[in-house]
């Protein structure tokens, strides 16, 4: 980021292009300029480009090629779903989602509540974890859609998404997963599943923004969102973006090829993280301690202490992090995530969420842990004296 001592341990809001996706990137932006619709050689070339970038989403989602429909990023994959799912099913006029889902299926399920739809919010417990029990009571014969996330963003904790959409398909209801925080960093393998749609983000993966992708299973009825040309087998109208899915191709590529060593990699790094951080911090509480986590994610807890204040001082201090999801920084309400979980609004403001990635080194760990302690030190002591956030940051 062109700052030489930064820690950015904030990989789960983005992550560094891979030197390799963008090295694969920079032909399409200079020679293979060619629209892939046209009909002349250079043209057909950039198509097969693309169909090889489908084949390798395919190769890390474990899907086949053709199941694979690339859009604009999480956010336009996770609207398809849900648009389509309400078009097939007229009739039914009642969704279910969990009360943790990132905006883009929360504000998507609200804009459709606003339409008349009716939406059931189902809980977590205390962990973060989903209540299958309350899930399963929640769906009805006139449901069109469960959405639920595979992994929580803020606080990495993982759904049984398996168990969900078998319950849906035993109801009819169609199931579609946000994986836009596991794809990279857990296997996923579709055709062993009964997830009919999927959604997926390029810049999650270390690859870049603005390009994402839906899984739909080859027998899931489907309609699009988009309509024009017949772009993506008449399933996603408008010219490709074919710089971004080039991009996203090689991203699979990559990851699915280091998936086993990045797992344990960042686990590590993250385990180390927050034993050092719990045992140097009183009042300090792992959100999520105790149910399934992605690798990668760790989400504290800071008695007494304000997030905003902490980002500005380790801003300060060139550590990257956020409070609680990126989506949220800078509102002065907590985190409805964490909310949902039980926590008291004040408590929620006093949550940081550091998540490690591919170009983390132990040096970032270290730094983090030399660094964290004073930071949240600082603030409780500006805090006991009445301090102004201005006076503690030192502005």
């Amino acid at each position: 980021m062109g700052a030489e001592h930064l820690t950015y341990l904030d990989n789960n809001a983005t992550t560094q292009p891979d030197p390799a996706v963008v090295e694969a990137m920079l032909p399409f932006l200079r020679d293979e300029y060619a629209n892939p619709s046209s009909g002349y050689a250079c043209a057909a070339r950039v198509r097969e480009a693309i169909e090889n970038a489908r084949a390798q989403v395919a190769a890390l989602l474990g899907c086949d090629a053709p199941e694979i429909l690339f859009t604009s990023g999480g956010t336009e994959a996770n609207n398809t779903a849900f648009h389509s799912a309400l078009q097939m099913f007229p009739a039914r006029r009642h969704i279910v989602t969990t009360a943790v889902e990132h905006s883009a299926v929360l504000r998507v399920a609200r804009a459709y509540e606003q339409r008349g739809y009716e939406v059931t919010f189902a809980g977590v417990r205390e962990d973060g974890s989903v209540d299958v029990d309350e899930v399963r009571a929640a769906l009805r014969d006139d449901t069109a859609i469960l959405s639920a996330m595979w992994a929580n963003n803020e606080t990495g904790v993982i759904f049984p998404v398996e168990e969900l959409a078998q319950l849906a398909r035993e109801r009819g209801v169609l199931f579609h997963t946000d994986a836009v925080q596991a794809a990279g960093k857990i296997p996923i393998r579709m055709r062993e599943s009964a997830m009919p749609m999927l959604s997926i983000a390029g810049h999650k993966l270390h690859g870049p923004k603005g390009i994402g992708a839906l899984y739909v299973n080859k027998r899931t009825r489907f309609r699009p969102l988009l309509i024009g040309g017949s772009h993506e087998n008449e399933r996603r109208a408008g010219t490709e973006n074919v710089v971004g899915i080039i991009g996203l191709g090689k991203a699979a590529e990559v990851a699915g090829r280091m998936l086993g060593a990045e797992r344990a990699r960042t686990a590590a790094m993250r385990d180390r993280f927050e034993s050092a951080t719990l045992k140097r911090i009183d009042g300090t509480v792992v959100n999520g301690a105790g149910a399934e986590r992605l690798p990668n994610t760790s989400s504290l807890r800071f008695h007494g202490v304000d997030s905003g204040a902490a980002l500005l001082l380790l801003d300060l201090q060139q550590i990257c992090c956020s409070a609680g999801s990126a989506c949220k920084t800078g509102s002065a309400e907590g985190s409805h995530v964490l909310r949902a979980m039980g926590l008291s609004n004040d408590e929620a403001r006093g949550v940081l969420r550091f998540s490690f990635g591919r170009f983390n080194t132990d040096d970032d760990v270290e730094r983090a842990i030399e660094v964290v302690p004073g930071v949240i030190a600082k603030i409780r002591q500006a805090d006991s004296r009445g301090k102004s956030l201005a006076r503690a940051v030192g502005v």
